[in-house]
């Protein structure tokens, strides 16, 4: 009985000697908030001022690959740091004619190339193709004919963007070449809806193709 009792002391002891916490006052506590907000401003802006910021669809030039209300990160790094835009990315951009606008379409013509457009198709001539290739398009779901022939040679900061949407796209066909200044970032994740959750949503590599037209599925 006295062991046991002697057992219940040593432990009693053994938890007395553990040193207690010094209470926080008001201010220490408020310093430690102060210094937690400026870590996370310090992470967080310069991500959503120079990596990525996010951008909401807003209308249907981009269906069926993105839908109006869809909400999307935008990587603004890849194009300053790693390499240009290629062929068949999905960016974001000011609208040439209105830069307070932000649009977003997909990568068709490159800088030094001529876009020749008949109809549903559309042909590219290069230096590396200089009889030219047609492009094969999978992503394009709704099809799409263009009334008159169109010809652009692009200058060396220049690109030729469309809508999936072909016929419900206002894009280079109608506003020219799209500078390489006005372009933000390409489309990186997509998080909303969940259910359409996704990262690099819609990236196609848009190829050549031995066919007169597009493929359209």
């Amino acid at each position: 009985m006295n062991e046991e009792k002697t057992l219940e002391i040593q432990a009693k002891e053994a938890i007395d000697s553990i040193p207690k916490p010094v209470p926080k006052s008001k201010m220490q506590e408020f310093k430690e908030t102060l210094r937690f907000v400026f870590l996370i401003l310090i992470i967080i802006i310069p991500v959503r001022l120079y990596i990525a910021q996010p951008f909401v669809v807003s209308g249907a030039s981009m269906d069926t690959s993105f839908a109006d209300g869809q909400y999307l990160i935008v990587d603004e790094l890849t194009y300053e740091v790693i390499h240009e835009p290629v062929r068949g990315d999905v960016i974001i951009f000011k609208y040439p004619l209105d830069p307070k606008r932000f649009f977003i379409k997909r990568v068709i013509g490159l800088p030094g190339e001529t876009v020749l457009i008949e109809k549903s198709s559309i042909k590219i001539v290069n230096q590396n193709n200089p009889n030219g290739f047609i492009l094969s398009e999978p992503y394009l779901t709704l099809g799409f004919s263009t009334s008159e022939k169109i010809e652009k040679t692009l200058g060396e900061n220049e690109y030729y963007v469309m809508g999936d949407n072909r016929n419900n796209s206002s894009d280079s066909r109608m506003w020219g070449p799209l500078p390489r200044r006005n372009i933000i970032g390409r489309a990186i994740a997509r998080l909303l809806p969940i259910s359409k959750a996704t990262i690099f949503p819609g990236q196609h590599t848009a190829t050549t193709s031995t066919s007169t037209n597009i493929i359209n599925k």
